[in-house]
């Protein structure tokens, strides 16, 4: 028996010093596989970039309710906010052409207009954006607004482009023959519309944009953008500080003197009085008659550029050389500070 231990012990002790000494080897083999064929997977956090950058142009606004407000800009971009302009979200617009214009029916459906032709539809808040078709053109078609007035839309553009749609923008026809000449904006009271574009061209229409006639305007200054407090006075604005006024429903147009040289690309009836914006933050406003109209900016020390205001309760929602919201008289620019 003393043997047999003496014997299987002297074995065990040979396998334990076997296992001792080649215990190192199996150390550095197991790290070298470990670094030739086990490949550690690098975890890489995607970081989004913010809905609006401080690089973005936005050159259109739409203010359906009190909330909910969309803007759309340069690359097709599209964003949205449903706080009132606290916070933004972006919206996939299915292109990447500038988009000039939008406007929107209610919370969910809206439309924006483009470089190209393109026009692009809502039906769902903005979560999907799809193509809509327009008449065929040769022309480019530039189209550098859109409305909505008594149930249907409108968007003007290069080449004499108006258009019409009855089905939330779906489809389109075409208003007037195409022509060299580029139109601007559009507005309507009921039946009574009118058109506004380059080297002082305006039409009027009674019918509901049935038939067209030309008006004659005071000078040859492209007019950027109308708006009209009833069927009667409305004030047509445009480039070096151009300033038109009618209490005629359009039929005869007479000119403010000029007070300022800055190009002015937007006007609106603010609820008592007449509010316009344009190049270097100047604002414009005058009382119900438009006869007296006084020059200011938006916020002190305000430079930028505005193409678009709309109002929302008390804030006031500026486009142009980036996304402003205008409240108690602070401005803040979204993606930056407050001003």
């Amino acid at each position: 028996m003393l043997r047999r231990l003496r014997k299987y012990g002297g074995g065990a002790r040979r396998v334990v010093t076997l296992m001792t000494s080649s215990a190192p080897l199996v150390i550095v083999g197991g790290l070298l596989y470990a670094g030739l064929f086990v490949k550690a997977e690098a975890v890489v956090q995607k970081v989004e970039p913010p809905a609006i950058e401080r690089r973005d142009t936005f050159y259109s606004v739409a203010t359906p309710d009190s909330q909910v407000v969309w803007a759309a800009g340069a690359g097709g971009k599209i964003v949205r906010s449903e706080d009132g302009g606290q916070s933004w979200v972006r919206q996939s617009s299915d292109t990447e052409v500038n988009l000039q214009g939008i406007a929107a029916w209610d919370s969910e459906h809206a439309m924006a207009v483009g470089n190209d032709g393109v026009v692009v539809v809502t039906g769902d808040g903005g979560r999907s954006w799809a193509r809509a078709e327009i008449p065929a053109s040769s022309n480019p078609n530039k189209l550098f607004r859109v409305r909505i007035a008594s149930g249907a839309a409108w968007a003007v553009g290069e080449f004499g482009a108006v258009l019409r749609s009855t089905d939330r923008g779906a489809t389109w026809s075409r208003v007037l023959p195409e022509e060299d000449r580029a139109w601007n904006d559009i507005a309507f009271v009921g039946d009574s519309g009118w058109l506004v574009g380059e080297f002082g061209a305006l039409m009027r229409t009674t019918d509901g944009g049935a038939n067209w006639q030309a008006v004659a305007t005071p000078n040859k200054v492209s007019l950027m953008a109308l708006a009209f407090r009833d069927a009667a006075h409305g004030v047509a604005v445009g480039l070096a500080g151009t300033l038109l006024v009618t209490s005629d429903g359009g039929a005869s147009w007479r000119q403010v003197p000029a007070f300022t040289r800055e190009h002015f690309y937007s006007v609106m009836w603010d609820d008592g009085r007449w509010l316009a914006v344009g190049d270097k933050g100047v604002m414009a406003s005058a009382d119900a008659d438009a006869q007296t109209w006084q020059l200011g900016r938006v916020a002190d020390g305000d430079v930028s550029w505005r193409t678009q205001v709309a109002r929302v309760g008390t804030r006031y929602f500026l486009a142009g050389s980036n996304l402003a919201v205008l409240d108690n008289g602070a401005l803040r620019v979204a993606g930056q500070q407050r001003m």
